[in-house]
């Protein structure tokens, strides 16, 4: 196929869909903590008995729950499966509907993550279908900042990312990639991997499978 027959990518349609994600509700933050915390409790478990399960320092759970860390998606996605419940209950809570329209201009609150011990913010995030009942997917548009030392992530799970706007840039396993706007990756999130902005934000669809 000659060059002049492969469709360009329209960066403008993706900024189109995309517009401008505003700055986040803290309150977001803490409610997820809030949904932690009581669904330890529900389950009877202290904070060391849940540290023991997950690998996570007390510490680290103590500030989720507190809200003096927010908490990144695949230490989420860890909790979850310690806890036993629905991924989708801990971020955006369980909803009631059997499905959901989300528009443009009426995505869930953003929720931010943080680094290390609630330093430095690393992305942020849109819920598109908190309201969606018994769920096994959770789609988000996320805001990736600039992070040359992030951290590696492993969990249960797969995750497929789209990328609309700016430079993503993932890692998976030993291998490394810029992803640009209409790029798209799928990969099983067993394996160590991690995702940030490069040269400046980024902005992508994620899909969080349990």
């Amino acid at each position: 196929m000659d060059n002049k027959d492969i469709p360009s990518v329209n960066n403008d349609f993706f900024e189109g869909l995309t517009g401008k994600i505003s700055q986040e509700d803290s309150k977001d933050s803490e409610d997820v903590g809030k949904r932690i915390q009581e669904i330890r409790t529900q389950r009877g478990l202290s904070l060391q008995e849940l540290s023991q399960m997950t690998g996570f320092d007390v510490d680290l759970l103590d500030g989720i729950e507190n809200n003096t860390i927010h908490p990144q998606l695949g230490t989420v996605m860890k909790l979850s499966k310690a806890l036993d419940s629905a991924l989708s209950r801990l971020i955006s809570g369980q909803g009631n509907k059997p499905y959901e329209i989300t528009r443009k201009g009426e995505r869930k609150s953003i929720a931010r993550s943080t680094s290390g011990k609630g330093g430095k913010k690393v992305y942020s995030y849109h819920a598109l279908a908190h309201d969606v009942h018994g769920r096994n997917m959770e789609p988000l548009m996320v805001e990736l900042e600039e992070n040359p030392d992030a951290e590696m992530s492993v969990h249960e799970g797969e995750e497929f990312i789209f990328v609309l706007s700016g430079v993503a840039h993932l890692k998976v396993g030993d291998d490394s990639f810029d992803l640009e706007p209409g790029d798209s990756a799928y990969y099983l999130s067993t394996t160590t991997h991690s995702i940030t902005g490069k040269g400046g934000k980024a902005t992508i669809l994620a899909v969080l499978f349990e």
